[in-house]
């Protein structure tokens, strides 16, 4: 193997998201000399960041004052807020929670947010990287001292096509984590230094989400309908948003928990459903879907946070679960995150280099985002714990009598992929076929998605044992993987001939890491790809 080529900084961040890049705009504010390097594994910053969310602007508001002025791209006030709960064919208006109380708040393209938040940054001087996964963690004497990127250029059996690259490395004082939800370097991270000791277990859910045109005489701008209820059962937690916003967009969306039980149960098929409902389909007819994604999120909130410093770096953003569920937002959260990462690193190197950054610990303590997850920490697993229906008693007693300061603190006590039931014990659900119109089949999402990945590389979706994948995940559970997996990577072929076996498309792949979290028995490892891999999402929109 080549000798790797080496590269030196004060600081490396992994991942180009909100966290990522608060965190190196905020670092380059208090250590203006410091050498930054952000590392992205998109094709471009925003590549993997679908359009369409809603965001508040505390954080901002605190990293760069003069947003509006600067041109930030926030066009679209919140305005119309409903709150429907939704029969077969029926909807009730229901009080409106006080975490999804949008007053100024903005829709917004995140995409676009995140390209522009990678300008503020490389106009400081942050060097970012687009296209370069960091597919290893470099750790020596007990300290993380940096990471490599992957190799380019190795093809299908292992070994070096013609235009092969060896990797890089990435060296620094300090490595700050922003994968992500379920980053790949940092399910390792857990492990090796045991940050979840303390902590419940992450629970998750898969959000799946188009992009929609549609005619300029039924958009208006503003408008935020979130829905729960039909078209999922009672026992399963889901439910939906939808976002009139820029110009003629709607961005439409459906989250499931993924402590789901039944196998037989597919997100993308309960989101493509949901559209038939009278309440929905009127927000997309005479419309065209543009584009389409998927990304597992992170649902444990306060409870499920890990231990955040290790010797030589520390986790920010949705890798270490700042989502505030509830609100179904997690960009304020991730950019707070990244911007006390970011000071009690400059903190550290200002100071006696300390080996490990403890003093961000301290400052989250101190901060709002830590009381805003407190504040929160009782609704979701209220719904795992008592049901859907009292999961809303539950979340309605906390919000409106404790104020989320109830002197109690539900737990989590199973990992998702613990509550997959077997097969023999659930119901088949049979969906409706695609109309092409208003419901679309897996293929002819995925194609929107523009995911791509060199053809000849190596499958990034590994099988610890591949024998579990008939052996227990097919012959027990009736192969989950397949309906789960919202892009069609995990195929079941020969089964009617007697010989089943497991096919990965791992071009098809979004990169939404549900199967790395739901598979029964964490026999699915996601591994990076070549960088540049996954989807390519539009900007300007």
């Amino acid at each position: 193997m080549s000798e790797r080529e080496q590269m030196e900084f004060d600081v490396v961040i992994v991942g180009a998201g909100p966290s990522g890049l608060s965190a190196a705009i905020r670092l380059k504010q208090l250590a203006p000399d410091a050498a930054i390097c952000v590392v992205e594994k998109g094709g471009e910053v925003g590549a993997h960041i679908l359009s369409g969310a809603v965001i508040e602007t505390r954080a901002l508001d605190e990293l760069i004052p003069d947003w509006k002025e600067r041109g930030a791209p926030l066009d679209t006030p919140a305005a119309d807020d409903k709150f429907l709960y939704l029969t077969k064919n029926g909807a009730i208006g229901m009080p409106l929670p006080p975490t999804l109380h949008n007053h100024g708040n903005y829709i917004v393209s995140l995409g676009n947010v995140v390209r522009w938040l990678g300008q503020q940054a490389e106009a400081l001087g942050v060097e970012i990287y687009p296209g370069f996964a960091a597919a290893e963690t470099l750790i020596e004497d007990g300290r993380v001292v940096g990471i490599a990127t992957g190799d380019m250029g190795i093809s299908r059996d292992g070994t070096r096509g013609p235009n092969f690259a060896p990797g890089m490395e990435l060296r620094a004082t300090y490595t700050i984590f922003a994968e992500g939800c379920r980053g790949s370097l940092t399910k390792t991270l857990f492990e090796t230094f045991d940050l979840r000791k303390d902590s419940d277990p992450q629970t998750y859910g898969i959000g799946i989400k188009e992009l929609w045109e549609i005619p300029a005489e039924n958009h208006k701008p503003g408008t935020i309908i979130h829905t729960i209820g039909w078209p999922v059962t009672s026992d399963v937690y889901g439910g939906s948003f939808l976002y009139h916003w820029g110009k003629n967009m709607v961005s439409y969306g459906y989250v499931v928990g993924l402590d789901y039980k039944n196998p037989y149960l597919s997100p993308f098929e309960e989101m493509q459903r949901l559209k038939t409902h009278p309440e929905m389909r009127k927000h997309f007819e005479g419309g065209r879907r543009v584009s389409y994604g998927a990304r597992a999120i992170s649902e444990g909130g306060f409870q499920a946070l890990p231990k955040l410093t290790f010797p030589g770096g520390c986790l920010v953003g949705d890798t270490a679960g700042f989502l505030n569920t509830p609100k179904i937002k997690g960009t304020h959260t991730a950019m707070k995150s990244g911007m006390l990462a970011a000071e009690a690193v400059a903190e550290a190197m200002a100071g006696d280099g300390a080996v490990e950054p403890v003093a961000y610990t301290d400052k989250l303590k101190g901060s709002w985002l830590y009381e805003e997850l407190y504040l929160a920490r009782n609704i979701r697993p209220g719904f795992a714990k008592f049901g859907f229906l009292g999961g809303l008693v539950n979340a309605a007693i906390d919000a409106y009598v404790f104020r989320g300061r109830a002197p109690w603190t539900l737990r989590y006590k199973h990992k998702d992929n613990e509550c997959t039931m077997e097969a023999a014990a659930c119901n088949p659900i049979v969906y409706p076929k695609p109309d092409g119109v208003l419901t679309f089949d897996r293929n002819s999402s995925v194609f929107l998605s523009n995911a791509n990945h060199e053809e000849n590389q190596p499958i990034h979706l590994k099988l610890r044992d591949p024998a579990k994948a008939i052996d227990i995940n097919f012959n027990t559970f009736a192969s989950p993987e397949t309906r789960y997996c919202p892009a069609g990577v995990y195929e079941i072929v020969g089964a009617e001939e007697g010989n089943p076996r497991l096919q990965i498309n791992a071009q098809n792949c979004v990169h939404c890491k549900t199967c790395d979290i739901k598979d029964i028995t964490q026999n699915i490892d996601w591994c990076t790809p070549e960088g540049g891999g996954g989807p390519a999402y539009p900007g300007g929109m």
